[in-house]
């Protein structure tokens, strides 16, 4: 009896496959970028809300800056089911602006997190997640590894 075979699809290109030299650009930009945004939206938070965007998120309080951050994710992730590569770009930059205002009203400041990141590097995403949960876990004392 002849063995049937699966055949393979060939691999379907992303639409998000990068271009080189914008690559490189990006990558000499680095956290810079986020840390001059960061800086702006800090230097901008007693600023006059009619004038600044940024004081006036701040001005609106924690909910309204956490409620636009998840409005501008939620498009984020729109544009990137829909394969929308240069949209996806641009509501990439709007999530991380917000997230810069998210933190400077929060009071974090980005070492704190370009410090995480390091600390995770080259820790298993699987098991960096699982220690997490335990930490969770005891920490609020749920017994589970579940988020409450």
């Amino acid at each position: 009896m002849a063995k049937l075979t699966k055949k393979k699809r060939p691999a379907k290109a992303s639409p998000f496959a990068p271009d080189a030299p914008e690559v490189a650009a990006a990558v000499d930009a680095g956290s810079d970028v986020l840390d001059r945004i960061w800086s702006v939206v800090m230097q901008r938070r007693d600023a006059d809300p009619a004038t600044s965007h940024s004081a006036r998120l701040l001005a609106r309080g924690t909910a309204k800056v956490a409620q636009k951050f998840g409005e501008e994710a939620v498009e984020c992730l729109i544009e990137a089911v829909a394969g929308h590569r240069e949209a996806l770009i641009a509501e990439s930059a709007d999530v991380l602006y917000h997230l810069m205002v998210l933190w400077v009203d929060a009071g974090v400041r980005p070492e704190e997190i370009w410090s995480e990141l390091k600390r995770r590097e080259g820790v298993s995403g699987i098991a960096e997640k699982a220690a997490r949960a335990r930490m969770l876990s005891v920490a609020w004392g749920t017994g589970t590894s579940k988020i409450p």
